[in-house]
């Protein structure tokens, strides 16, 4: 039996960051804590909320997001809100910081710690629906925690697990491509190649569910004939709106499940040590993974469909085509460029099977196959 459901309210134009203050209204929110960072900030993006907030409205500002929203960052922000007397959130940035609102959302009507909400926990059966309301401003396409049901956070014990739940949904999300033309083509490339890998990912698992199934191949034919003229021209309008419809197209596939690729990425970017970006983590992995997961023949045919809606040539390889495309985009090739240390990789191995994503992989991989994937990746 296939179970589909999809939530909450996208307002998708240029401009649509107008539409905020009836979005408020519509929320009854009072006073909002806008979860954001210091580049955020730096780009102007906090003045515009601030801006298209309801006149005389009261407002609290949280800007210590780390690159990975941490279990940590997850409690100042929380101490923030209560001592303010916020009533709802304002998620404003990537995903690090719309996720960081999430948890705020969810321990503001829920008891610590925040580890016993993590799905390997079994925690959403424990999240209900006094969690308090987010507004989803992302200010990139890529993860689409805009219209997401989970919240990934690196805990204190370095794990990285997401929170997973319909009340973790954002109430409401504004998707407004202007936001994203401050992004440099790198960051278009990782944000882009997170959005992409979501859909791949999603089509792929052995899930049944064929809305979710229909929305990832959609978003990564979009993916794939858009993401190179965003990353080439940024002022590219209709490029970008065409990737923040990718980024929601591969949150609301999420209902399938990711997989390896996740499983591997997730642990990698819970590294107290190194800042590593997911989307760049997801873009170097996905080749790899691609390859392990041909060993199951049920992925052979989503893999030609694949190649077919990308327009490869008959004799093509679908993870050697992703290559190729990372590649053009001008994406890193190899952990090792991006600081990652060969001796980590049996910790990472060792992780990945404990992952929510795991389960959800089309080919069962082992402990060993984890390793062998990463070595492949290095």
């Amino acid at each position: 039996m296939a179970i589909i459901s999809y939530l909450n309210t996208v307002r998708l134009d240029q401009g649509a960051i107008g539409s905020l203050a009836e979005d408020i209204a519509i929320l009854g929110i009072k006073k909002p804590l806008i979860v954001s960072d210091a580049g955020i900030k730096h780009a102007g993006h906090v003045d515009k909320v601030i801006a298209n907030l309801p006149g005389g409205l009261a407002y609290s500002v949280f800007l210590e997001t780390p690159p990975n929203p941490t279990e940590a960052a997850v409690h100042a922000a929380l101490a923030q809100y209560r001592t303010e007397g916020c009533d709802g959130l304002i998620g404003l940035g990537g995903g690090s910081s719309i996720d960081l609102a999430k948890g705020v959302a969810v321990l503001s009507a829920h008891p610590a710690p925040l580890q016993q909400y993590a799905a390997v926990m079994g925690g959403q059966a424990r999240i209900t629906d006094r969690t308090a309301p987010v507004i989803a401003i992302p200010t990139s396409a890529g993860t689409g925690s805009e219209v997401g049901r989970g919240a990934v956070i690196t805990f204190a014990d370095g794990r990285k697990l997401g929170i997973l739940s319909p009340h973790v949904v954002p109430k409401r999300a504004i998707c407004d491509p202007e936001l994203t033309v401050t992004a440099s083509p790198q960051q278009t490339a990782a944000f882009g190649m997170d959005a992409l890998v979501h859909c791949i990912e999603c089509f792929v698992s052995p899930v049944e569910n064929p809305v979710a199934e229909a929305i990832a191949i959609d978003g990564f034919a979009r993916a794939i004939a858009n993401l190179p003229r965003a990353v080439r021209d940024g002022a590219d309008r209709e490029a970008r709106r065409q990737m923040m419809v990718v980024a929601l197209m591969g949150a609301m596939s999420f209902q399938k499940g990711c997989g390896a690729v996740h499983a591997l990425a997730h642990p990698l970017g819970g590294l107290s040590k190194t800042e590593l970006h997911h989307g760049t983590l997801s873009s170097i992995l996905l080749p790899h993974v691609l390859r392990f997961n041909a060993g199951e023949a049920l992925v052979l045919p989503k893999y030609r469909r694949l190649l077919d809606v990308a327009g490869a040539g008959e004799a093509d390889d679908i993870a050697e085509f992703m290559r190729r495309f990372s590649v053009e985009i001008g994406m890193p090739q190899r952990l090792s460029d991006i600081g990652v240390s060969r001796d980590l990789l049996p910790r990472i191995a060792a992780l990945a099977p404990l992952d929510h994503t795991h389960a959800t992989n089309p080919r069962r991989a082992a402990e060993a196959d984890y390793l062998d994937m990463l070595e492949a990746a290095f």
